[in-house]
């Protein structure tokens, strides 16, 4: 197994226990939104992460890395809500949201790794507002498909964005585990 399939496994845990006790804690409340409303809890927390990395100063006692974790979780919610379509109720199972869960993560693993096959690892020389600049641009790209009904010409579709995006925030949840 690669140090990246290692690292990747690592935070992965890390955002899979935060998903399954807030599970534990919510029920599958998020099964009410709709996929544009978490395209906008994702903008929400990346532009939070962009504020900081800004500013150079957090006013509320969660970090970057809480945000990556968020984005990641919620990343994986879009997926769920677009092979599902959004509920007007908290109808699925603790047991079948981590099961979707930790199927659409292993997917958004295996891109990854293709991924990084070809690009020869060059995430790891980026630097860590590139991953926030990109997640937005990732966000704005998916917004504009939502606006499109979902059509696109040419280009990947939402579901390709949100694992975009996911794996963008595992590589800054990476560099920050690296650099603790």
């Amino acid at each position: 197994m690669s140090q990246t399939e290692k690292q990747f496994d690592q935070v992965a845990a890390l955002c899979r226990d935060i998903f399954t006790k807030k599970m534990k804690d919510y029920g599958a409340s998020w099964r009410i939104l709709r996929p544009q409303s978490v395209t906008d809890q994702i903008f929400i927390k990346a532009n939070r992460i962009r504020s900081i990395e800004t500013k150079g100063v957090s006013k509320v006692d969660e970090g970057i890395r809480s945000e990556l974790i968020a984005i990641v979780n919620y990343g994986i919610i879009g997926i769920i809500q677009l092979e599902l379509g959004f509920s007007e109720s908290d109808d699925l199972t603790y047991e079948r949201g981590v099961e979707l869960y930790t199927k659409y993560l292993q997917q958004a693993k295996d891109l990854m790794m293709a991924k990084n096959h070809d690009y020869d690892e060059a995430w790891r020389t980026m630097r860590m507002e590139s991953y926030t600049d990109l997640i937005l641009m990732k966000i704005y790209r998916t917004k504009q498909i939502e606006d499109n009904q979902g059509k696109t010409l040419i280009s990947e579709g939402i579901d390709a964005n949100y694992f975009d995006m996911i794996n963008y925030a595992v590589f800054g949840l990476i560099k920050i585990e690296e650099n603790k």
